[in-house]
């Protein structure tokens, strides 16, 4: 009779969980283990770390139902196991394979001392996999896109309900209280039910109009499922096989375009983890070496400006509040705050980068820093550096009708629609009736737009030039 480990970390689900699935078929007894990481507990990202802890409790229950229960230990993750296998008798550990620098060097850790297998699931085709053919990697999504879809995609392994998780050992190894949330009113509900009722809500309308809206702030157009792709509440290879359904299926080109656009959201997070994969570096620096050396500005007050919401821009300070209360914030919001902040404001995009992380639900070092980068213009397959948003004609674009800035920025809840996306425009009587005083109740633009292009501009070809003369010694 053998005793396995089913080490979670990033795949808190029991429907088509491939390292699950390993383990039941070499374990007559299996032992679902979640380690509280210090290395990770660390990191201050309270909502995501709540949104973890609510996920551990609904995978519990989940377990429950099937006659298990989830153990949870705090500790080094090596010492955890060892502790594990003493008490149970287990003989291996089987594990979703994690792809980031840290999760790589624990599980080789882990590795030298148990029986660990590593399986994949966490992305749809393992980092590594997509490459050229003279084995270089791809740095264009154009092409990487192209060739993963040269690829047979694999098939959703096991339902939930076409299996029974094997009973616990006799000797249970000891199960700790899964932490408290700290961090209240987020987004999303965290939970494998939580994430496939999501699902069924995103395709039951807004994919249908997923091309046309997917970009206007204020519309329920975007499948909000990235925070349980994170954390593995969904299967991503279930997600591409309903998109691919979707596209097979359509009942006119629409459907069909709006089905494609949303498997290329999937394209794009295999194409981050492999950049990773093969440029670990990109964590620390820009992936653009001519781009190392852009002398950014130290502004300190202005960071704390944007990371509030107060910047004097309304469609930035609505984003960027949306984050802060809720742990999510919409793609296009995403893409204008991090413009802002970095070409309009000229500071370095490892700062937004370091804050995002903080504050997502979604929180991942590989889709993050691609993120960054690539509105940085310093990325593989970047944004070109000299494109600068105007956030002004971002907000008339995007959230014409100021819905979505009057819900993250209730001081502007009264403001005519004239001036809702300049606001220090109004007249000193219009400010009054609105109950807005620029300056007093909400603040004025701590940058013009108008002044920054040149600034910026010559930040980055300093920087390029820089570079060269340093690589010429």
């Amino acid at each position: 009779m053998t005793t396995g480990i089913w080490w979670i970390r990033r795949d808190l689900r029991l429907d088509d969980n491939p390292a699950l699935q390993e383990a039941i078929t070499h374990s007559d007894h299996l032992i679902p283990l979640f380690i509280l990481d210090p290395t990770i507990l660390s990191h201050p990202a309270e909502k995501r770390k709540s949104f973890l802890f609510d996920g551990l409790r609904a995978l519990d229950a989940s377990l429950r139902r099937q006659g298990s229960q989830l153990i949870v230990r705090q500790g080094e993750p090596q010492q955890v196991i060892a502790e594990v296998f003493e008490t149970s008798g287990a003989s291996a550990v089987y594990a979703e394979a994690d792809y980031s620098p840290y999760a790589r060097k624990r599980d080789h850790a882990v590795a030298a001392r148990f029986p660990l297998w590593l399986v994949h699931g966490l992305t749809v085709f393992p980092p590594g996999l997509i490459q050229k053919s003279t084995g270089a990697p791809y740095t264009v999504y154009t092409y990487f896109n192209r060739a993963w879809k040269n690829l047979p995609v694999p098939a959703p392994c096991c339902n939930v309900d076409e299996f029974r998780m094997p009973p616990l050992p006799a000797k249970i190894p000891t199960s700790q209280a899964i932490p408290a949330a700290t961090a209240h009113h987020l987004a999303l509900q965290a939970g494998e039910q939580a994430a496939f009722a999501q699902l069924q809500h995103f395709l039951a309308g807004p994919i249908s109009r997923y091309g046309q809206d997917r970009d206007l702030l204020a519309a329920d157009a975007t499948s909000m499922l990235a925070p349980y792709l994170r954390f593995g509440m969904l299967s991503i290879r279930g997600l591409v096989a309903e998109a691919r359904y979707l596209m097979e299926n359509a009942a006119d080109e629409t459907t069909r375009q709006n089905a494609a656009l949303w498997l290329d959201q999937f394209i794009w997070r295999d194409f981050y983890f492999s950049i990773l994969h093969y440029f670990p570096q990109v964590l620390k620096t820009s992936f653009r070496r001519d781009l190392h050396n852009i002398q950014w500005r130290h502004a300190p007050a202005d960071l704390e400006a944007w990371k509030q919401g107060q910047t004097g821009y309304p469609v930035v300070d609505a984003g960027m509040r949306q984050l802060r209360q809720t742990g999510w914030i919409h793609t296009r919001a995403r893409v204008i705050t991090a413009s802002f902040l970095v070409k309009d404001l000229l500071i370095n995009w490892q700062d937004g980068e370091a804050w995002f992380m903080e504050q997502m639900l979604d929180g991942d070092p590989a889709l993050n820093n691609g993120g960054w980068q690539r509105a940085a213009g310093v990325g593989t397959d970047a944004v070109p550096f000299f494109r600068i948003f105007n956030p002004t004609q971002q907000g008339r674009k995007f959230d014409p009708a100021g819905e979505y800035i009057r819900r993250w920025v209730p001081e502007l809840a009264r403001v005519p629609d004239k001036f809702i996306h300049q606001p220090w425009l109004m007249p000193a009587e219009v400010q009054q009736l609105a109950g807005c005083v620029v300056g007093v109740n909400y603040p004025k633009p701590i940058v013009d737009h108008r002044q920054i292009k040149e600034r910026t501009l010559q930040a980055y070809h300093t920087g390029q030039k820089y570079q060269v003369l340093s690589s010429r010694g």
